[in-house]
C-alpha cells in the first residue's frame, strides 16, 4: 500500500488501514475487494523505509511478506535478490507478477499466494520483509504471531525488517478506524520475544516523512522501523 501518489506498492504502503464500517470480515475477500476497486491502487515504487534499509544488504533469498503489487519486489529482483513474494489477493500477485515481467525480472521472483495466519512460504531467507503490514480484519495477535513465524524464517546472518505506521497523517481529523492501534517498535520487539543472544537490533526508531493521500493532500506520518538481524 501508500500513502503517496509519488510512491509505494502494496501498502506499499498497505494501508492495511482503509476500509469502511461494511468491509467483510474474511481477510481475503477483504484484500480482493481492495484490490479490484481500481485497476491499480499503488505506483509500483519501493517503500522508503526498505530502500533505506537494504540497500547496503548484500542480495541472497529474500521474503516480502503482504507484497501487494510488487513495488518492492521488483526492486530487490532488480539488485540481484531471489525473491519470494506473498499476499493473499490473487489479484494482487497477477498485478505483481505483470509489473516484474514488464520489469525484466519476472524470472527472480516467485509469487505464491498465503493467509499467512494459515500457511507459511518454507525456507530460510537473508531478508524477511514486512512493510505496513496491518490490516482492519486482522487482530494484533495475529500480527505478531505471523512476525514472530517471519523471525524463523530468517537465516543465519539474516535480516528482520519490519516497518509499520507510527499513526495517522497529520492532516486525518476523522480517522476511518479510530480504535486501530499503531504498535511502537518496543512493542512489536517485545510480541517478538526473541532471544537476546540470537539477535541483534540494528535500527530501532521513528521516522517522520511527508505523505500525500489519493485525494491530494499532504501532510506528515511518523512510521516505525526495527531491522534485526539474526546471530544464531
Amino acid at each position: 500500500m501508500t500513502d503517496t501518489t509519488t510512491h509505494t506498492s502494496h501498502t506499499h504502503d498497505h494501508d492495511h488501514n482503509r476500509g469502511d464500517g461494511d468491509q467483510p470480515a474474511d481477510p481475503k475477500e477483504f484484500w480482493e475487494g481492495f484490490y479490484r476497486e481500481r485497476g491499480q491502487i499503488w505506483t509500483g515504487d519501493p517503500n522508503p523505509l526498505l530502500v533505506r534499509e537494504a540497500s547496503d544488504l548484500p542480495p541472497g533469498a529474500a521474503l516480502d511478506l503482504g507484497c501487494g503489487e510488487g513495488g518492492d519486489a521488483v526492486w530487490l529482483a532488480a539488485r540481484g535478490w531471489r525473491v519470494t513474494a506473498v499476499d493473499i489477493a490473487a489479484t494482487a500477485l497477477s498485478r505483481a507478477a505483470a509489473h516484474a515481467e514488464q520489469a525484466g525480472v519476472r524470472d527472480r521472483i516467485t509469487f505464491a499466494e498465503h493467509d499467512l495466519n494459515v500457511s507459511f512460504p518454507e525456507g530460510e531467507f537473508d531478508l524477511v520483509s514486512a512493510q505496513f503490514f496491518h490490516s482492519p480484519v486482522a487482530q494484533e495477535a495475529e500480527r505478531s504471531a505471523v512476525l514472530r513465524r517471519a523471525a524463523e524464517a530468517v537465516a543465519v546472518d539474516g535480516v528482520l525488517l519490519v516497518a509499520g505506521h507510527a499513526g495517522w497523517p497529520s492532516f486525518v481529523e476523522d480517522p476511518p478506524h479510530p480504535d486501530v492501534h499503531f504498535p511502537t517498535v518496543e512493542e512489536v520487539l517485545r510480541a517478538l520475544d526473541l532471544p537476546e543472544d540470537r539477535w541483534t537490533v540494528e535500527a530501532s526508531e521513528e521516522v517522520h516523512r511527508e505523505v500525500t493521500w489519493p485525494d491530494g493532500k499532504t501532510g506528515i506520518r511518523a512510521d516505525n522501523i526495527l531491522r534485526l538481524r539474526r546471530r544464531a
